[in-house]
C-alpha cells in the first residue's frame, strides 16, 4: 500500500518519479533541462507559498507572516490574555475565535459560557471573527470560510491543516499566534519538504481515514516526516474528491509533520464555488522538475478499510488482519498498553472477543476528521434500513459545521441515521479529546476523530477508569454499527453510495456568526468571568541553576495529553495556576507536590529570603556546590532555583502551550529529553521561557529528586552556545554535558527574560 524512497526524488512533469540514486536515469530524462537538487527543491509548491509569505530575505532562515489566525475556546483565552500582557491594541489580520471545544456548558459552573463571554467581547474590542458554541469546530468553519489558494493560516490547534484547500496551514502553541497579534514572525529554518506521490483510486467502501492510517503507521515511527512538509503530489488525486483529499490531510498532523500542502485542481475550484468563495481557488502545481527530499509512494487502489489500535494512530492494521489474527493482535496490544498506562489498572482487550469476533460498546464519527459531508452521506447509505441493535453498542454521530448538519437533514441522511438508532449531535469536538461521549468502564470505542492516546476518550486511571479508543473511517464504523458492533470493514458490505451532491447555505452563519470586518471597537469593555486569570509575573533567567529533577518519565513517547490532561480538565484552561495544579496527574501525581516545594524555596529567593531555609535539602545542595565548584561563587541574588522534568521524547499530540506553561507556573526552568517529539513543543517551552535541554543518552546521570546545578546558564544562552555544563549534586558532584540545540536571537532572548511576556514588556 505505501512505500517510502530511501533518499530524495525528482517529480518530472507532476507524473514521473526519479529517485536521487538513479542519475543516468535522471540525466537521460532531463537532458538540457536537467536542475540540480537545490535548484529542482525550488518548484515545490511549498517553498513558493513560504517565499511569499517570508520577510527575511533569507529562504534558509525564514521568518513568516501569516494571512489569518484561528484559535478556539480552549485556547483564545490564554493567547489574548498574554498578548493583553504584551502591549495588544488590535487584530492586525483576521482572527477567528471558534467555540468547538468548552462547548458543553456543565463542568465548572459558569466557567465555559464565561470564556465565550470573554471572546465575543475581544472580538469586538479587537476586531475579530466569534462563531458561537455548535455552530462548527474550528477546522470545519476555516475549510469554509478562510481558506485560500497560496494563503498561509495559523491556528492554535494542532490539527490545523487545510493543504488540500491550496493553503499551508499550521498548528502552534498560543505564543506564536500572540507573536503574530502582536506583528511579530514565526521564524522557522526552511523546512525539508517530502512528497506524497499519489496513484490509482481508493476501492469502493474506503475512506479517507483508511488512506491517512495507512500512511501514518508507515511513516510514524520513522520519523520519516518529522517537523518537514508533506506535499501531495501525482495522478492518484485527481481520483479524490475534496471531502476525501480534506479527511486525509487533516491527519497529517499524526506523522508530526509541519505542514501540507496539495496541488489543486477543477474539484477544489468546485469547492469554493459551492462556497462562494470562487475567487480563492488558485491552482497549484509542482515545477515541471521538482525535487524532493524523500517522497512517499502511495497506490490509492491498495488500501484497504484500516484500524488503528489503542494507544496511538500509528498503532495500525487493517481490519482484515485484525479479524483474522484477532487473539494474537489484541494480546500485542495489551503488552504495548502496560507501557502507556504504567500498570495503573487492568487492561483487557481480549475479553471483547465475542464468538470469534471483535466486539465494540461503541461508535462515534465527528470533529473536523469524521464530521464532513461525504462521511456521513455514505454512513447514512451503509446503515439506510438497518438497526445498530439495542445491545450495549451506541452510535453518535457529529457533523463537523451547522451549514453541513443542514444538508444532511435536507436529504435525508440525519433521518436515515436515526431511524437506524444512531443520535445525530451539534457540531462539538469533545469525543476526539475525552469531553463527549465517554464509554463505560473497560469499553472499547471506534471512531473516526483525530486521537487514541490514553485517557482522550475520558479515562481516569488514578480512579481505575478505563476505556480505550481505536481509529477507524466512518465507513466501517457505519458498518460495524450495522453488524450490530461487530467490527466490521465496509468492504465487506453491499452498498449503494448515491454520491449525494452538497449545497452550502451560509445563512445561519450571517445570522449568528459575529464578524468585525476587521474594524476594532475600543470602547468595547471586556467581560471577565470569576475564572479567568492573569498570568502569574515571572522572573527572568538566573546567572546560574539549581534544578531539581521532579518527575522522570521512561515512556518511549509522552503526549501533551499526559503532561497536562485533556477532557474536564480544559474548563479551568482560563486559569493558569488552577490548570497547573492537573499537571502530569495522570502520569506521575507525586509531580504538582514536588514543583510547589521547590517553587516555595524560589519564592523565598526572589524576596530575599534564604531559600534553604523554605526547603533544607536546597541548603545541603548549596553547601556543596560551594564545597566542590567555589569558583561559581554562588548566591541567592544569582542562583535561580527551579524544578525540571526528564522524558525520553516529550510533547507528541496537540499544540496546547499549557503542556509547558503548566509547567512554568509551578516553577520549571527546563525539560530535559532525548528528543522533542515536535517542532511545536519544543517552541511552547522556548516561548514560556524554559530551556529545551537534551541528553541523547539512555543512560542517565541523573535520577528523579537529584539536583542538578547548572552554571553560568545566562552567559551560555547569551553566547549561542550549543552545549552547556552541569553537574549532579550527590555526596559526590558529578560533571555532565546538556545539550541546548539551535535558537534564534529572538528565541534566546525569550529564554533569558524569562518568558514571551517579559520579552515583549521589557
Amino acid at each position: 500500500m505505501i512505500t517510502l524512497s530511501k533518499g530524495g526524488a525528482y517529480l518530472i512533469h507532476g507524473i514521473e518519479v526519479i529517485e536521487e540514486g538513479n542519475a543516468e536515469q535522471l540525466k537521460k530524462t532531463l537532458k538540457d533541462k536537467y536542475l540540480t537538487k537545490e535548484e529542482a527543491a525550488k518548484n515545490t509548491m511549498a517553498y513558493n507559498i513560504l517565499k511569499a509569505h517570508n520577510i527575511s530575505g533569507n529562504m534558509e532562515k525564514l521568518q513568516i507572516k501569516f494571512d489569518k489566525l484561528t484559535s478556539h475556546d480552549i485556547t483564545f483565552v490564554g493567547i489574548i490574555q498574554t498578548a493583553r500582557a504584551s502591549g495588544l491594541e488590535k487584530f492586525p489580520i483576521p482572527y477567528v475565535l471558534t467555540n468547538c471545544h468548552n462547548s458543553l456548558c456543565a463542568v465548572g459552573g459558569t466557567i465555559n459560557e464565561d470564556d465565550h463571554m470573554f471572546g465575543l467581547t475581544c472580538a469586538k474590542k479587537y476586531g475579530g471573527i466569534y462563531v458561537p458554541p455548535h455552530q462548527a469546530v474550528i477546522h470545519q468553519f476555516a475549510r469554509e470560510m478562510l481558506a485560500g489558494g497560496g494563503k498561509m493560516i495559523l491556528g492554535s490547534d494542532s490539527h490545523t491543516r487545510y493543504g488540500a484547500l491550496g493553503t499551508m496551514a499550521m498548528g502552534e502553541g498560543g505564543p506564536e499566534l500572540v507573536k503574530q497579534l502582536l506583528s511579530q514572525t514565526y521564524d522557522i529554518n526552511m523546512p525539508q519538504v517530502v512528497g506524497i506521490y499519489m496513484t490509482g483510486e481508493p476501492a469502493k467502501g474506503v475512506g479517507p481515514q483508511d488512506v491517512a492510517l495507512a500512511i501514518i503507521g508507515e511513516v510514524f515511527e520513522k520519523g520519516y516526516v518529522k517537523n518537514k512538509v508533506m506535499e501531495f503530489v501525482g495522478p492518484g488525486i485527481s481520483n479524490l474528491s475534496a471531502d476525501f483529499r480534506i479527511g486525509i490531510d487533516v491527519m497529517t498532523t499524526e506523522t508530526t509533520c509541519l505542514s501540507s500542502i496539495w496541488r489543486t485542481d477543477e474539484k477544489i475550484k468546485e469547492f469554493y464555488d459551492i462556497h462562494g468563495r470562487t475567487e480563492e481557488y488558485c491552482e497549484l502545481n509542482p515545477g515541471d522538475v521538482t525535487y524532493y527530499d524523500g517522497m512517499v509512494y502511495v497506490d490509492l487502489s491498495k488500501i484497504k478499510p484500516m484500524i488503528a489500535m489503542p494507544f496511538h494512530p500509528s498503532n495500525t492494521y487493517t481490519i482484515d488482519e485484525v479479524n483474522s489474527n484477532l487473539e494474537d493482535i489484541l494480546h500485542d496490544v495489551e503488552k504495548k498498553a502496560l507501557v502507556s498506562l504504567d500498570g495503573q489498572v487492568e487492561y483487557k482487550l481480549t475479553d471483547k472477543i465475542r464468538n470469534g469476533k471483535l466486539y465494540v460498546e461503541q461508535g462515534i464519527i465527528a470533529g473536523c476528521a469524521g464530521g464532513g459531508f461525504e462521511n456521513i452521506c455514505a454512513a447514512a447509505d451503509i446503515l439506510n434500513g438497518r438497526s445498530i441493535g439495542s445491545d450495549e453498542f451506541t452510535l453518535s454521530v457529529y457533523p463537523a459545521s451547522m451549514p453541513v448538519y443542514m444538508e444532511l437533514i435536507k436529504n435525508g441522511c440525519a433521518a436515515q441515521i436515526m431511524e437506524a438508532g444512531g443520535v445525530m449531535k451539534t457540531a462539538f469536538c469533545g469525543p476526539c479529546f475525552g469531553a463527549g461521549d465517554t464509554p463505560s468502564n473497560n469499553a472499547f470505542s471506534i471512531r473516526h476523530s483525530t486521537r487514541n492516546f490514553p485517557n482522550r476518550e475520558g479515562s481516569k486511571l488514578q480512579n481505575g477508569q478505563i476505556s480505550s479508543v481505536a481509529l477507524m473511517d466512518a465507513r466501517s464504523i457505519a458498518a460495524t454499527a450495522a453488524n450490530k458492533g461487530y467490527l466490521t470493514p465496509a468492504t465487506d458490505m453491499d452498498v449503494e453510495y448515491k454520491g449525494r451532491n452538497y449545497h452550502f447555505d451560509k445563512t445561519i452563519y450571517e445570522n449568528r456568526v459575529f464578524d468585525s470586518k476587521g474594524v476594532a471597537d475600543p470602547d468595547t469593555e471586556i467581560q471577565f468571568g470569576p475564572n479567568i486569570k492573569d498570568w502569574p509575573e515571572m522572573v527572568a533567567l538566573t546567572e546560574h541553576l539549581l534544578l531539581k529533577v521532579v518527575s522522570e518519565i521512561h515512556d518511549p513517547v509522552t503526549t501533551t495529553d499526559e503532561l497536562i490532561p485533556s477532557g474536564e480538565t480544559s474548563s479551568y484552561r482560563s486559569n493558569p495556576l488552577g490548570l497547573a495544579e492537573f499537571a502530569l496527574s495522570r502520569k506521575d501525581p507525586e509531580y504538582v507536590g514536588k514543583a510547589k516545594e521547590v517553587q516555595e524555596a524560589e519564592k523565598a529567593r526572589e524576596k530575599g529570603q534564604c531559600p534553604g531555609e523554605v526547603l533544607p535539602e536546597i541548603a545541603a545542595a548549596c553547601g556543596k556546590i560551594k564545597e566542590n565548584l567555589p569558583q561559581y561563587d554562588i548566591s541567592k541574588t544569582n542562583l535561580g532555583i527551579g524544578s525540571t522534568i526528564y522524558a525520553v521524547k516529550p510533547g507528541d499530540g496537540s499544540a496546547r502551550e499549557q503542556a509547558a506553561s503548566c509547567q512554568k507556573v509551578l516553577g520549571g526552568w527546563a525539560n530535559i529529553a532525548q528528543e522533542y517529539a515536535t517542532k511545536r513543543y519544543r517552541s511552547n517551552l522556548i516561548n514560556w521561557g524554559m530551556l529545551p535541554f537534551i541528553y541523547e543518552q539512555e543512560e542517565l546521570p541523573f535520577k528523579k529528586d537529584d539536583y542538578l546545578f547548572i552554571p553560568d546558564i545566562a552567559q551560555a544562552v547569551r553566547d549561542k552556545a550549543s552545549k552547556v555544563q552541569a553537574y549532579v549534586i550527590r555526596d559526590e558532584v558529578k560533571p555532565f554535558t546538556l545539550q541546548l540545540g539551535e535558537m534564534t536571537d529572538d528565541e534566546r532572548d525569550i529564554i533569558l527574560k524569562g518568558c514571551l511576556i517579559n520579552y515583549n514588556r521589557i
